[in-house]
């Protein structure tokens, strides 16, 4: 194998970069990234070196950050070097060593394509404008890499998404020898005399990755000899394959999903008839921070009664009479926001405080003497079941006005009280059960009142934002 013209086809075949592009090299010193900075320097690129230190190996840490100087020297390149406080961010984050190392090499990359100013090639003939030069960011992935994380997503149950593998371009990240295997690479350091530096956490099997590459996947080879070709192959189909998989849940998601402000609103009549009903949930309810294990339990909420509710750290799904909401947790941003019980909320129109009195006569003697505060709603608790739902008004709603027995559409009661159209559109109300018990700062509904026979009081109190 020429690794040379294999690595230049596979950049040409794959669009990654072009000749006069500047690189950005993340170099550990290990094998891989030594052949890359080689292969890159063979092929006439422009390049820098970028290494991080993540101090996790005492001297063998900085016996590598001296090596990867040593080679920027060989190179006659620049290298950036990056001290991290690995652990002690790890510690705090609460993360993983190797989480926390990835998500800190990236920052760091990210900020450096972000801040580094390039300059331009001269115009070409005929034109005033020079050519920009891009920035891209290269790692040393290989084949060999590439199918132990599709081995480890396909054990952690990652779906069709994770079995595409490594991809050669995300965003301004590129990865140029994915082509290679891993003794290729070896292959070509040899002939090429190349140092490098070996890191020992490579042979501890504490790590997940260490242990596919140095006992699982040895052990398939004694069944399979052929395993490596074959799962190289079964990634490019699996690429094609979510590809089609992806332009089908595009298509399905246009039918089912209607946008409401910073909300979707799912028809459950719809979704319920939606084949395979499984994956087409999880690939609507992942983009908001819900797990492949909440599948089962948003396609519950499907025959659920009205308010129950599934969440996720950003969002909740909620079920409301013959829709699923998605809605944001952060209630100021929300259309739909579930009131749980006792305590204070925030929303577009401004505040509420919900509280129970308990056996407080004086409150239900002030309660049914006419009332001049509109902002505060005093209700029956014996007859009040959580969770409420504050939301806007809709065309259709109704509810009994207090000291009325007939019901009356909000469009009619709104116009009785001569509301502006701007004082309709900032217009909320609370329902319970499919029924309204408040019309936010204007009127209870009878039904939800306070009687002689009242022993406990749900008040909910409005602060207008001003």
């Amino acid at each position: 194998m020429d690794l040379l013209k294999e690595f230049q086809q596979y950049i040409k075949q794959q669009h990654l970069f072009l000749q006069k592009d500047k690189l950005l090299l993340a170099v550990s010193g290990g094998v891989d990234s030594v052949i890359l900075c080689e292969l890159c320097k063979q092929a006439g690129y422009d390049f820098i070196i970028a290494h991080c230190n993540f101090q996790l190996r005492g001297a063998e840490s900085e016996r590598d950050e001296k090596f990867v100087q040593e080679l920027g020297k060989k190179y006659n390149v620049e290298v950036l070097i990056k001290k991290f406080d690995t652990s002690t961010y790890a510690s705090e984050k609460k993360l993983s060593i190797q989480v926390a190392a990835r998500q800190l090499r990236y920052k760091w990359f990210d900020e450096i394509l972000n801040n580094r100013q390039l300059s331009k090639e001269p115009a070409p003939p005929g034109s005033n404008f020079p050519l920009p030069v891009a920035l891209w960011l290269l790692t040393a992935h290989h084949a060999s890499d590439n199918i132990e994380t599709l081995l480890m997503n396909f054990f952690k149950g990652t779906g069709i998404n994770g079995l595409h593998g490594i991809l050669p371009k995300q965003g301004k990240t590129r990865r140029p020898l994915l082509f290679a295997k891993k003794e290729e690479l070896l292959q070509f350091a040899n002939e090429n005399q190349l140092d490098f530096v070996e890191d020992s956490s490579n042979a501890s099997e504490k790590y997940t990755r260490n242990y596919f590459r140095n006992r699982l996947i040895p052990d398939l080879q004694k069944v399979f000899p052929q395993v490596e070709e074959n799962l190289l192959h079964n990634i490019e189909r699996f690429r094609e394959m979510e590809m089609l998989y992806d332009q089908s849940i595009q298509l399905l998601k246009k039918k089912l999903l209607e946008p409401k402000g910073n909300e979707m609103h799912i028809p459950v009549l719809k979704l319920v008839k939606a084949e395979p009903l499984h994956s087409i949930v999880y690939e609507i309810i992942k983009a908001y921070g819900f797990t492949a294990q909440q599948t089962d339990e948003v396609i519950a909420l499907l025959k659920s009664e009205t308010g129950k509710y599934i969440r996720s750290a950003t969002h909740r799904v909620i079920k409301n009479r013959n829709w699923l909401i998605i809605s944001p947790n952060e209630t100021a941003e929300a259309q739909h926001i579930l009131i749980e019980g006792e305590g204070s909320l925030q929303f577009a129109v401004g505040s509420l405080q919900v509280k129970k009195i308990i056996n407080d006569q004086l409150s239900i003697i002030n309660a049914q003497r006419p009332a001049d505060d509109q902002l505060t709603a005093q209700l029956d608790a014996s007859f009040i079941s959580f969770p409420l739902l504050l939301r806007k008004w809709k065309p259709g709603d109704y509810f009994y006005p207090l000291g009325m027995q007939k019901k009356k559409k909000l469009s009619r009661f709104f116009i009785d009280q001569k509301l502006s159209l701007t004082q309709k559109e900032r217009t909320w109300v609370i329902e319970m059960d499919k029924k309204i018990i408040w019309v936010v700062g204007l009127r209870i509904d009878d039904r939800f009142k306070l009687r002689d026979t009242t022993k406990d009081i749900l008040q909910i109190s409005l602060s207008v934002a001003q």
